[in-house]
């Protein structure tokens, strides 16, 4: 049977949950999720274990966070001047802002605390620093490579 290799293109329903049983995502209720194996464009923890799967298989997998977000990084939080924060903008614990860097892209931030003063906020990936265990079934290999 054929199994999925590097430069395939597959399709995966999975579930995804932390350590303590915490669901985070899943592809229930939607089309299953597509992507090419090797580029990157999921967690380097999933794309190695759909690497050898055969459509049909179903496992389950637990990928450190150094192979999913990586670690919770202490110097990705940081506190703002309230001021520096636009008006008319409700801020509240668990607000999603942007935030534009030195190049000028967007850097999604987190508002995880505030006073009258200052805003902290966290670029921190909320999953960054945590252990995730998939259910993983290879639906299909759309393209071989």
């Amino acid at each position: 049977m054929t199994e999925a290799k590097t430069g395939d293109v597959v399709r995966i329903n999975y579930a995804g949950r932390l350590t303590d049983g915490t669901s985070f995502d899943t592809s229930e209720g939607r089309a299953p999720l597509e992507f090419k194996l090797g580029e990157g464009q999921v967690i380097p923890g999933l794309d190695a274990h759909v690497t050898g799967m055969a459509p049909g298989a179903k496992s389950t997998v637990t990928i450190p966070s150094d192979q999913a977000y990586g670690p919770h990084r202490a110097d990705a939080i940081q506190t703002l001047e309230r001021a520096k924060v636009p008006e008319g903008i409700d801020i509240k614990i668990g607000t999603q802002l942007q935030a534009r860097t030195a190049d000028g892209s967007l850097l999604p931030i987190r508002v995880v605390g505030l006073d009258d003063a200052t805003v902290k906020v966290d670029a921190n990936h909320p999953l960054a620093g945590k252990d995730l265990i998939f259910d993983v079934e290879l639906v299909e290999i759309v393209e071989a490579a």
